[in-house]
Order: C-alpha cells, then sequence, then structure tokens
C-alpha cells in the first residue's frame, strides 16, 4: 500500500486539487507541505492533534513538514468556522504562544539537519506595505468569490469587519511566501479551510504563471478535531499542566463506541492490518479497543511510561481500588469553614471539575456527580476534614475525576 492509499485508508482525505500530482509527490517522499497553526492559546489541543499526527505520518515517509505558526495572522483573527469575531490577543500574548507551540511540536516533529522547519508568519506578513499588499495581492482575489465562500457567508448575518475579511488574502500570501522561500509545494487543512487554500493555490498561479508548482490538499481535519477537541469543560490540551496524562486518557477512554475504530484509523500509527481485525469488535471488545486507543495517543504526547501509568490508574479506578497516579486536589485548612467542613460545591469549583457553583449544583441536581461511587443527591451536601484522610474520589459526568486530599 503507498503512503497516499494508506491516507485515504485511514479516513483523512477530503478532497484534493490534482491527485494524480499529489500521489507522485508524497509517495517518493518529494513533497514540502505545511500546517497552519494559530497561537490562540499556549497550549495546543487534539484538535490540533490530528494535523500533528500526520505531519509525523508524512515526515516518516520522507516528505518534509513546515510548521507555520500564525503569529501574523494571530493578530486579526480568522473567521473559518466561527459565528463570532475572537478576541484579540497582544502581542506579547501572541509571542509566549508561539513559543509554547514550538516546544509542543517539537515531540511530534524531527526538526533536527533541515528534516522540518518550523516558521511564523509574523516575519512576513508584519513588514507588509499596506498600499503594496493592496495593488499586489488584493488584486487578485475577486470580492464576489470571496463572499460565496462558506466561512464569509456563515460570519454575514452576525456582521463581518474588514479585519477578519482579510483573513484569505493573508493565508494565501503565507503559501505564495513559503512556495517562493522554501519550495513549499502542497499545503494542509481541514474541510473548512478549503476556500482559502485555493486562493492560495491561485495566488501562486497568477503572480507566478501557470507552471509554479503548487498543490493543495484538503484533510478532513477541524470537522472532526474540534469535535474529538472539547469536553464539557473545554479544551483537551497536549500540556500536561492543563490536561494530566491521567485526564488525557480518560478522555480517549471515554470516546462513543461509533467514533473509536474511526479514531483508532486516523490518530494512531498501528498497522491497518491490525486495526482491520476491530472491525467486528462489539461488546466488551470495544472497551478493549478504546484502551489500545487511549493508551496509543496518551503515549505519542507523554512517553510509555506516562502512558502506562494513566492506564493503571484507569483500571484501578473503575475495580474500586486506589488511583494512585490519577489527578489530585489538595485542600488547606483555609478551604474549610469554621466548623471544619467542606461543601460539594466548593469542593468541585476546588477541584476545577467545574468553573462555578452554580454549574456544579446544577451538575449535583442532573445527578452527575459522584463520591466514591455514590451518587451525590443534595447540593447542600458538607465533608469533614476526617473523610479525607483514606481515598476520597469525586467525579463528574463520565469523564472527569479528582482525588481529594487535605494538606
Amino acid at each position: 500500500m503507498t503512503v497516499y492509499d494508506e491516507l485515504v485508508a485511514r479516513g483523512l482525505i477530503a478532497q484534493v486539487t490534482d491527485e494524480e500530482e499529489i500521489k507522485e509527490l508524497i509517495n517518493n517522499g518529494k513533497a514540502t507541505f505545511y500546517i497552519g497553526f494559530d497561537p490562540t492559546a499556549d497550549s495546543l489541543h487534539v484538535g490540533h492533534f490530528m494535523a500533528l499526527c500526520l505531519m509525523k505520518r508524512l515526515q516518516m515517509a520522507g516528505n518534509k513538514p513546515i510548521a507555520l505558526i500564525g503569529g501574523g495572522t494571530g493578530m486579526i483573527g480568522d473567521p473559518t468556522g466561527r459565528t463570532d469575531m475572537r478576541q484579540m490577543l497582544t502581542p506579547e500574548t501572541i509571542q509566549h504562544n508561539c513559543e509554547c507551540f514550538k516546544e509542543q511540536m517539537s515531540k511530534f516533529i524531527d526538526f533536527s539537519d533541515g528534516k522540518a522547519l518550523m516558521v511564523n508568519n509574523a516575519d512576513w506578513l508584519m513588514d507588509l506595505n499596506y498600499i503594496e499588499l493592496l495593488r499586489e495581492v488584493g488584486s487578485c482575489f475577486s470580492v464576489n468569490n470571496m463572499l460565496r465562500a462558506e466561512c464569509y457567508k456563515q460570519r454575514m448575518e452576525k456582521g463581518l469587519s474588514f479585519l477578519e475579511f482579510n483573513y484569505m488574502i493573508m493565508q494565501s500570501y503565507d503559501f505564495y511566501n513559503l512556495f517562493q522561500k522554501y519550495g513549499c509545494n502542497m499545503q494542509f487543512g481541514g474541510d473548512d479551510q478549503w476556500s482559502n487554500m485555493l486562493g492560495g493555490t491561485e495566488l501562486i498561479r497568477k503572480k507566478l504563471g501557470k507552471d509554479a508548482y503548487a498543490m493543495t490538499i484538503t484533510l478532513l481535519l477541524n470537522s472532526e478535531g474540534k469535535k474529538m477537541g472539547k469536553t464539557q469543560s473545554g479544551a483537551v490540551w497536549l500540556d500536561p499542566d492543563k490536561t494530566s496524562p491521567f485526564e488525557f486518557y480518560q478522555y480517549w477512554r471515554n470516546v462513543d463506541d461509533a467514533d473509536v475504530l474511526k479514531c483508532i484509523r486516523m490518530l494512531t500509527f498501528l498497522p491497518l492490518e491490525e486495526i482491520e481485525k476491530m472491525d467486528s469488535w462489539e461488546g466488551s471488545q470495544l472497551n478493549e479497543a478504546k484502551e489500545i486507543l487511549a493508551f496509543e495517543l496518551t503515549k505519542l504526547v507523554h512517553g510509555e511510561e506516562e502512558a502506562s501509568k494513566a492506564q493503571a490508574s484507569a483500571r484501578a479506578l473503575f475495580s474500586g481500588g486506589n488511583a494512585a497516579n490519577m489527578p489530585t486536589t489538595v485542600l488547606t485548612s483555609a478551604d474549610f469553614n469554621d466548623e471544619g467542613k467542606i461543601g460539594i460545591l466548593d469542593l468541585m469549583v476546588k477541584a476545577e471539575l467545574v468553573t462555578s457553583k452554580a454549574e456544579a449544583r446544577r451538575n449535583v441536581q442532573q445527578g452527575g456527580v459522584t463520591v466514591n461511587d455514590e451518587k451525590v443527591t443534595e447540593p447542600v451536601t458538607f465533608y469533614e476534614k476526617d473523610v479525607f484522610a483514606s481515598d476520597f474520589i469525586i467525579k463528574r459526568g463520565k469523564k472527569n475525576f479528582r482525588k481529594i486530599v487535605v494538606e
């Protein structure tokens, strides 16, 4: 099976512009491709995970990845897939986020000896002359065509700022610049990026002629990745200080039955032959598949040792044992009231299982909170210090756990 055929078999490719040429490049290790990451937070999350795995997979086949950090485009915000405008970030925040991204990406991609590049589009976008940009780049874009793009049509009803309207031009200019400077001949992105990516291909052809070689591949990244990257309490981060290895493991351990094999195909590096044997699995076998998925992805992000610890803790938790390595919240004397007690609502907020007492109250009233596997039914439930001397495990929903101890 060729590299390209494997991408198709794993369910990654949604549509392409020139399949035969793309096969030639990818299968023979001749692709220099880029994927962009806007630094809107100080950590990547599992919404980016599919893109990182794809870059790793293609690099292993001899192709050269370019990780493009959107330090420049991050200054104006991306309307793609959104119905409201992103909050504007300061240059200092964007720079900090870029540095965090670089460190995390290095776990997936080998940047040594020129095998991959990491670039920041602030290096060329921030110095652009506005009049020159309008004259040299803006003239290549049809406003009518831009307004037909789905990402802009969705925003028109609520109001599309001129700032956001420039995003397609900025992203297209990225590909144009990367093509000229680094020989980047291919771009990857989510299916909701298709219009922006086609803009880059057309810009290269209009500015450099039909002989300029630029391919566009759109992969099913964002629609699936963003779905997988969200839980009730927010994003699942790759930074262990934001989402612990145990929480990361638990997230994948609890994916829906209908999604587990799809995730294994798309995200793990297990051989397809091995995955195909799981197609007939059902019932308890699907739980085994979920354990395989959770372990493989936790190993990839946090290392085999942390993955083994997370797996052992998860199994202990479900068997009623002591989950030694699960996330722990430490209480101090200041967390208890004058009677030496703490309420379930305060406890949930302290454990970062919810963001407010109102949210905690709703979870309790809806029957979604347990302590040591016993459902908490009253929002006015209180606990004395002594109960924390032995294992005290609070659970919200199916995926969120905390062990509580007293300092």
